[in-house]
């Protein structure tokens, strides 16, 4: 898969809230950088880190638009509630070595009722 197919279907997997789905995309020595945490190293420990997101929200996200350029897939994105982000993806070998994300943890928080940290 080209990198912008891997987002796609990182976004397909992401929506229908599959954690082990979406674990399969990765390297097994990805790390997963959402720059509002700490980041996340390895593919069993990104699983486990969708597990216990998707318990704590519902996520949906919206695609605005994916780029690509070599190894890397931008993907800029809304959710329904009003939040916008962006994504950077490197691919090697059609998956995910590495991910860094760029959303306000703040506002997430906020729409989804969840405790301020």
């Amino acid at each position: 898969m080209t990198p912008k197919q891997v987002v796609e279907t990182w976004v397909e997997r992401f929506n229908a809230g599959d954690a082990a789905a979406l674990a399969e995309l990765y390297h097994e020595d990805a790390i997963n950088h959402q720059v509002t945490q700490e980041p996340v190293e390895g593919r069993n420990a990104i699983q486990t880190m969708f597990e216990r997101e998707f318990a704590n929200a519902e996520m949906v996200c919206l695609i605005e638009a994916v780029h690509e350029a070599g190894d890397v897939a931008a993907l800029e994105w809304r959710d329904p509630l009003g939040l916008r982000g962006c994504g950077f993806f490197t691919v090697r070998d059609g998956h995910i070595k590495f991910q860094r994300g760029y959303w306000d943890k703040l506002s997430f928080l906020k729409m989804h009722n969840l405790p301020l940290e």
